[in-house]
């Protein structure tokens, strides 16, 4: 009798990534977000106190998540229960997971065994409070919990035919909340060299909001976030040379400069926007900090280089030719390109200067830098997770109930990794 597939769920700051561990999609793709009903603050006194009371258990179940969440917004509390990759409140997470499980996947979590995913540098106290509620709350056979950065590099094995099965490179991961450069050697987080950086999709939607405004664009107040948010998505691109892009729109503004209808969230009247400069200054501000941010300034290729200098000499080679690209805010047109062509000009400077310091008796060999755009790019980490929790030996690292049962939540300290399974 055959098992039933294990579940993967990916828990981002913006998106919740779930579904069944063989598919090359996830089901459901939600934003992780919770409205809760408000509570009777109207009510007074020991009536407030008895009223809360009799409704205690009908409230824990008057809840709404993703979409649903966000539409009951105006009625309903809306929270986000994780905040720059980390989980934040361990209750409205529970019941995340819970309609996650029964209302949209419709499993039964006592067959299915679970991946879940968890961000580089995730405290153990967190694993032991996810293996808590798993094993206790929902009862499941078994679960692992793997670092988001291994399964971006096992979602890059299907279009990377000469990196398939190395569990070596450079994972930059960039969803809604938080950008992180993670180096992995056989299967292993660097963890003194993962460098985060406090640029990510909001903040680029941020930035094209600020420059839509100081355009004078006739966008509602109500829509402006929604506005920037979709032309950011939908226009935005990476381009070589800034100067040059700016010299293109002024030569040609009817070729560049795009029009967008827009449908007034509340009136339902139609109006336009004029799409012009933010379609390539928005991803810009990963290689030019400084134009959206006051604190931050290194661009994304420098950080980028400093993560893998700061490496161990002999892993530094599989670093540079396996920079795989993870997340939606790596999405934009030719941002590989542009990565790749900065790193490898800053890594040539580096190998011409050691020779020249040698005067000559010095001839290095050329480090060959590789960056990797893909399809699944988006769900990088859940179709990572989808690939190896449909292998036979996902089952063998798993930690099960019987574990959880004998030595307790502590188990999940611990992380049997794929590369090093046997």
């Amino acid at each position: 009798m055959s098992r039933p597939p294990p579940v993967v769920i990916d828990n981002g700051t913006g998106y919740t990534k779930m579904g069944y561990a063989g598919n090359s999609d996830p089901q459901y793709i939600l934003p992780t977000a919770i409205a809760t009903a408000p509570t009777a603050a109207g009510a007074s006194g020991a009536g407030a106190a008895k009223n809360l009371a009799s409704k205690r258990g009908i409230e824990d179940l008057d809840f709404f998540i993703g979409d649903e969440a966000m539409s009951n917004a105006k009625t309903y509390n809306l929270q986000y229960p994780i905040r720059h990759g980390q989980i934040d409140n361990w209750d409205l997470m529970e019941r995340y997971w819970e309609q996650s499980i029964f209302k949209y996947l419709r499993c039964e979590p006592e067959d299915h065994h679970f991946l879940l995913t968890e961000p580089p540098l995730n405290a153990p106290e967190n694993r032991e409070y996810t293996a808590e509620i798993f094993f206790e709350s929902f009862n499941v056979p078994g679960m692992y919990i793997a670092v988001q950065a291994v399964l971006a590099l096992a979602a890059s094995w299907r279009y990377n035919k000469e990196n398939a099965g190395s569990l070596t490179g450079t994972v930059i991961d960039s969803g809604d909340g938080v950008t992180h450069i993670i180096p992995v050697a056989e299967g292993y987080v660097i963890g003194s060299s993962i460098k985060h950086i406090p640029i990510a999709g909001r903040d680029i939607t941020y930035f094209v909001q600020q420059l839509l405004r100081e355009r004078g664009e006739p966008i509602p107040p109500e829509d402006s976030l929604e506005v920037a948010k979709r032309i950011k998505e939908m226009y935005s691109y990476v381009c070589p040379d800034i100067a040059r892009e700016f010299r293109k729109y002024e030569q040609e503004p009817l070729k560049f400069i795009k029009q967008h209808e827009f449908q007034h969230s509340i009136t339902k009247q139609s109006y336009t926007v004029d799409v012009g400069y933010e379609r390539f200054l928005g991803p810009e501000v990963f290689f030019n900090p400084e134009i959206a941010s006051p604190d931050f300034f290194t661009p994304l290729p420098d950080t980028l280089d400093q993560v893998i200098q700061s490496c161990p000499v002999d892993t530094r080679r599989g670093l540079y030719k396996n920079i795989v690209l993870s997340g939606g805010s790596t999405m934009y047109k030719d941002m590989g390109k542009r990565l790749q062509r900065d790193l490898k000009k800053q890594v040539d400077t580096r190998v011409a200067l050691a020779e020249q310091l040698s005067g000559g008796h010095l001839k290095a060999k050329e480090v060959e830098v590789n960056v990797i755009s893909h399809k699944k790019q988006r769900y990088a980490v859940w179709f990572g997770g989808s690939l190896l929790a449909d292998t036979a030996e996902f089952y063998q690292v798993c930690h099960t109930k019987k574990d959880y049962e004998e030595h307790g939540p502590s188990i999940a300290r611990h992380n049997r990794v794929f590369g090093s399974v046997m």
